[in-house]
């Protein structure tokens, strides 16, 4: 038996188990039931879960998403001024409409200075009555600004230059220097709105305590479609529709997040109907086909873009030294199956990546296509274009240098990664296979903290990045890991430095107006794609399993979660 089949068997088993003791799921009415009695329409309830066990509903006090799924639950509770949607279009939530040039509530002026004016909807309310208003915002901004509490920082309020509140209502914020995601201070992104009512009192007594005040847990008051009314430590939390949501009551009564952590139970659940969704990162890639091949019918599994897989080429002190030519890397990518790759390991569930933006970002589809360069499966190209530098092919049938060097890359990646894994020796087949040898390394765990060897690797590694676009500062040469800076700048890995790079990250960091902007975001995917700063392999998904019975739920995406509408969320 394969272990896909064993798998399979093993999930059917648990999930009979769990049908058996969960007993009948239909609706209840109140009473004994006697003739004549009236039903009371059950309330709509959804049961979700997530593979952790969290200890706050603040995603900014779960560093590096330790556990999982604490942003969806944040949504949940929690509203901005605006959220973002699957596609990362940002759309009002508190506030009447987010600041854009074109509503003339984004101000540009020739300084480069800036004014954003945000205007609060009538009604707004947080979940105990307490009308919201920029007085909870200007105290938002004191507490992401404040040194003594370091992880509440948020790096947008080093561009704001003063915040005044003319009424209850309008926020104007002034900017020093250009700031391209000025609309999304105060949301999920950039500080979710703290109520001052409940949190000031706490915070001037005593900063040392002030983010193990049981409001970040148990006794949270947001402003989102729910409210919380039970939470049980290691085993739920349940929230109930808030009936004062300036967006409207939730067409859902209930949702109750079970927390399990193990992942065999989590599918088992799944199938076994006691779980209806998935919230935040959890089944991997096979384990979440196998639930959805086994519902028949029953659910569907929708799929979001996390981040990409990438090869990661040194550009300092480079080991062997042709790894720096263009050239070379291009040879290397028309070498690649990367198609059979995603067909193999991940099947149905991603696409080969040809570009540093994922194919859900609204930009992706405006400027994609005509900017980046693609190097497809091509072998006879591959072996033309190497041995166009100067290699020739041994009796062995791999390449040797003019002095008879072999030609060989290192190839490194971190351990506990089992898609990584393989991928690294699905590219070492490919390369070795175009006659270029491959010495592939696993970085072991206790190593991989080590800041220095990480950096100089001598030719490839192969790792997962996030690919927003908002991650593009990252590759500016300022952020390259040198022995002077002492390794610790990691954005840019591959320590690639170029002033004409430098200079158009530089210029789409400090334009506002949408069309400039993507122009010369456009100019940045040729420069990374045509000169392969990065050597993209495949954009990695996470899977969402969702009930057939739910309606309007779906996957989240970059700056979204599952629960970005959960205010529409709604039962058959």
């Amino acid at each position: 038996m394969t272990h896909r089949k064993r798998s399979a068997a093993a999930l059917v088993v648990l999930a009979f188990m769990l049908i058996a003791c969960a007993g009948p799921q239909g609706d209840r009415s109140s009473g004994a039931g006697g003739a004549g009695e009236v039903r009371r329409t059950a309330p709509k309830r959804v049961i979700a879960a997530i593979q952790g066990d969290p200890h706050t509903v603040y995603q900014q006090l779960n560093p590096a998403s330790r556990v999982r799924g604490i942003d969806a639950i944040e949504q949940l509770v929690a509203a901005g001024l605006a959220v973002s949607d699957g596609g990362r279009v940002l759309r009002a939530q508190l506030a009447e409409a987010p600041p854009t040039v074109e509503n003339g509530q984004w101000r540009l002026f020739s300084d480069g200075r800036m004014e954003t004016t945000w205007r609060i909807r009538d009604g707004a309310r947080w979940h105990d009555g307490t009308p919201f208003t920029t007085d909870d915002l200007i105290f938002t901004a004191q507490i992401a600004q404040d040194k003594e509490i370091p992880i509440f920082a948020e790096v947008a309020f080093d561009a704001v230059e003063a915040i005044e509140a003319p009424d209850p209502r309008t926020l104007i914020v002034r900017w020093k220097q250009t700031f391209i995601e000025a609309d999304r201070l105060f949301t999920a992104d950039r500080s979710v709105p703290m109520p001052r009512h409940l949190l000031e009192r706490a915070y001037i007594e005593n900063k040392s305590t002030f983010i193990d005040h049981p409001y970040w847990s148990q006794e949270f008051v947001g402003t989102g479609p729910f409210k919380l009314r039970e939470w049980a430590l290691g085993s739920h939390l349940i929230v109930e529709a808030n009936d004062r949501y300036v967006l409207g009551r939730p067409k859902v009564d209930e949702v109750e997040v079970r927390f399990i952590e193990d992942s065999n139970t989590l599918a088992a659940n799944l199938l076994a109907g006691t779980v209806e969704v998935t919230l935040g990162r959890s089944l991997a890639g096979e384990q979440a086909i196998l639930v959805r091949d086994q519902w028949r019918g029953e659910g569907r599994m929708d799929l979001s873009y996390e981040n990409w897989i990438a090869l990661y080429p040194q550009f300092v002190n480079t080991n062997p030294p042709v790894v720096a030519d263009v050239r070379f890397r291009r040879a290397l990518m028309h070498a690649l199956n990367r198609q059979q790759i995603v067909d193999v390991l991940q099947p149905g569930l991603t696409t080969v990546a040809d570009s540093y933006m994922t194919p859900n970002q609204p930009e992706y589809r405006e400027i994609e296509g005509r900017n980046v360069v693609r190097y497809p499966y091509d072998p006879a190209r591959a072996t033309q274009m190497i041995e166009s530098i100067g290699y020739t092919k041994g009796a062995d049938g791999g390449y040797r240098d003019a002095a008879g060097q072999r030609l060989a890359v290192e190839v490194r990646t971190t351990a506990g990664d089992d898609l990584r894994d393989k991928m690294l020796f699905a590219i070492a087949d490919d390369w070795q296979r175009a006659g270029v040898g491959v010495d592939p390394v696993i970085i072991p765990r206790q190593r991989a903290g080590d800041l220095e060897y990480r950096a100089t690797f001598p030719a490839f590694e192969l790792t997962r990045n996030p690919q927003d676009v908002r991650g593009l500062r990252s590759q500016h040469s300022r952020n390259a890991a040198l022995p002077e800076n002492s390794f610790r700048v990691t954005g840019n890995r591959v320590r690639y430095m170029n002033a004409e790079l430098d200079g158009l990250v530089d210029r789409f960091f400090m334009t506002i107006p949408k069309q400039e902007r993507l122009e010369t975001l456009g100019q940045i995917l040729r420069h990374l794609s045509d000169e392969l700063v990065i050597m993209g392999i495949l954009y990695n998904t996470s899977p969402t399993l969702i009930n057939n019975r739910l309606l309007n739920v779906s996957a989240g995406g970059l700056g979204a979660t599952e629960a970005w509408n959960a205010h529409e969320w709604d039962v058959k």
